[in-house]
């Protein structure tokens, strides 16, 4: 008799109709006591991720296993949800904390605003979420297929040139939406942002569901409302969000959230297939127009929404936050630290905690750079801040190169991963410090070790995608470059241009290639601008030094499991 196979995606439609986990804490406490041979491959494999904890690599990536994934050890990554980026400097200490004791002392900020934890053990596990718990934290779906962690603008309520302060609604949705039973099981993982600045520095364009705030003149009284954008993603089938041609109230947000992610939910065909399961594929390949979305939203909300305004997406701005800045409270700023390639050990999380509540009102952000914010600081007081921020390595004046590099997690935790990121990311910010210190231009320097994109090298002025070749017989870590991604006005994803080297060549290449700009660069013109008016066979002979033949991208190894991104 022929046995019946199950493909990835019924199996995991299956056991998410079995099980809902936010109900099993219980069984997280029982695998805590039985240890970690106790846990079925379905929690190991799935369950787990609905509160946002995830199995940890054995430091080989992907080449380590089979079938494009790597082997896990019995340690597991857990991600704190931050809406909005929002902490108090008593949650930041509870992280750093945790951090100490069961995390090997390392907290990674991530490009979602969310902390995470690596090296926990089964038998810490419950401690970790009680510790969190009692701070106002949760790592509830920061992984799986539910809602991510909701991301918004880290200035929310300080910012002078803001539309609106959008991160009250940012909570009202997580609280929506968050532990609801409606929501658990959705077909892929589902981001939203919402911001109330001009900036889009929370990047609406890569989101599942964007709200950005906009203004019109209705009766000749000014309105605050909201532009919408659906359908946002990387992965290894980048897709910015599409507008819909709708106005959104302020009372009316979440009543269309609600109706984006119902959509989501109950659109069958999107569970057919894991790799092509997010609400990006509706447009890529089910045949939605931002017509027949809206004409879909309208009717399960029971209202229609007004045409859209006009809007005026931003130009080329460097979203980081880093440096010195007034809010629009009179006599106050914010003082933002890069925090290089997102990783900070406990010492620095916990004296920023302390130093916030020194020099600020304990308020502490997130952003989406991987950065960190400490808000409310009296003018005077702003540059001793920074002054002890600096003796901790969290720097408030830093190189484009330190501030503008981010970093996936790579082969150090992750099983899909090709290469070594943090550690490569540190190294050559090192080495582009030392080779080009007069280096003048916002960078966007992206390192992701494999091509599912986590650290987002497609909206990246240089993107470095993670590969092997072989060297003298061996295989080596290597990336292949893509160049002048942006977003907003000018949205575009960066483009491969057929040149990958070794790891250890990189620096070389990209000082090549950067001190052609700052030599031959036009008055005022940017990297995107530069990079624009030269082509994909010049830019490889920049960055070889001589004309190569190109290369292209290797295929993905596999879908992005629903655990990486951050």
């Amino acid at each position: 008799m022929e046995t019946i196979t199950e493909t990835k995606a019924q199996r995991a439609e299956r056991l998410k109709r079995e099980k809902n986990p936010w109900e099993c804490l219980d069984e997280i406490r029982r695998f805590a006591r039985d240890g970690y041979d106790a846990i079925p491959p379905e929690w190991l494999g799935t369950y787990f991720r609905w509160w946002g904890v995830y199995t940890q690599g054995d430091g080989a990536g992907a080449l380590g296993g089979k079938g494009g994934e790597g082997r896990s050890v019995p340690y597991f990554m857990a991600r704190i949800r931050i809406p909005n980026g929002l902490l108090q400097s008593h949650q930041l200490r509870a992280i750093a904390d945790v951090a100490e004791r069961y995390a090997r002392g390392v907290a990674d900020v991530t490009v979602r605003q969310n902390v995470q934890l690596h090296w926990l053990t089964i038998e810490s596990l419950p401690q970790v979420l009680e510790t969190l718990w009692g701070a106002g934290l949760t790592t509830m779906g920061s992984c799986g297929d539910d809602t991510r962690n909701i991301t918004g603008c880290p200035l929310a309520g300080l910012d002078a040139d803001e539309i609106c302060d959008a991160s009250p609604l940012a909570l009202e949705a997580n609280d929506m939406l968050l532990g609801n039973p409606e929501f658990y099981n959705l077909p892929r993982k589902f981001k939203i942002c919402i911001t109330g600045c001009h900036v889009w520095c929370s990047y609406p364009e890569i989101n599942d569901l964007a709200l950005t705030a906009i203004t019109r003149t209705v009766g000749g009284r000014l309105e605050t409302g909201f532009s919408i954008r659906v359908g946002g993603g990387l992965s290894t089938e980048p897709h910015f969000a599409l507008r819909l041609n709708a106005f959104v109230r302020r009372e009316q947000v979440l009543p269309v959230m609600r109706g984006v992610a119902e959509i989501f939910r109950d659109t069958e065909c999107l569970r057919e297939n894991r790799g092509r399961a997010r609400l990006k594929f509706l447009f890529m390949r089910h045949n939605w127009t931002a017509d027949s979305f809206l004409q879909e939203l309208e009717r399960r909300i029971g209202f229609e929404l007004d045409p859209a305004a006009p809007e005026s997406p931003p130009r080329d701005v460097y979203r980081d936050h880093v440096g010195i800045h007034a809010q629009k409270q009179p006599g106050l700023c914010y003082v933002g630290v890069a925090a290089l390639r997102g990783r900070m050990t406990a010492s620095q999380v916990r004296a920023a905690a302390d130093l916030a509540e020194v020099y600020g009102t304990g308020e502490v952000r997130t952003t989406t750079m991987q950065n960190l914010l400490i808000t409310g600081v009296p003018e005077g007081c702003a540059r001793l801040l920074a002054m002890e921020l600096d003796a901790e390595g969290l720097k408030t004046s830093a190189s484009p190169f330190w501030r503008g590099v981010m970093a996936c997690t790579g082969t150090e935790f992750c099983k899909l991963a090709i290469t070594e990121t943090k550690g490569f990311a540190r190294w050559l910010v090192e080495e582009m410090e030392e080779r080009l210190p007069g280096f003048d231009q916002h960078l966007k320097l992206n390192v992701t070790g494999c091509p599912n994109g986590c650290g987002q090298h497609w909206l990246a002025d240089v993107g470095l995608e993670g590969k092997k070749i072989k060297v003298n017989g061996e295989h080596v870590d290597a990336y292949y470059f893509s160049v002048g991604g942006a977003v907003g006005r000018h949205q575009a994803f960066a483009r491969p241009i057929g040149y990958r080297c070794a790891a250890r060549e990189v620096p070389e290449a990209l000082e090549r290639l950067l001190s052609c700009y700052l030599q031959t660069r036009e008055p005022e013109e940017n990297l995107r601008q530069f990079f624009g008016r030269h082509s994909d066979e010049d830019l490889r002979t920049l960055l070889a030094g001589e004309a190569v033949p190109l290369v292209m991208r290797d295929p993905s190894p596999g879908p992005v499991p629903h655990g990486v991104e951050g």
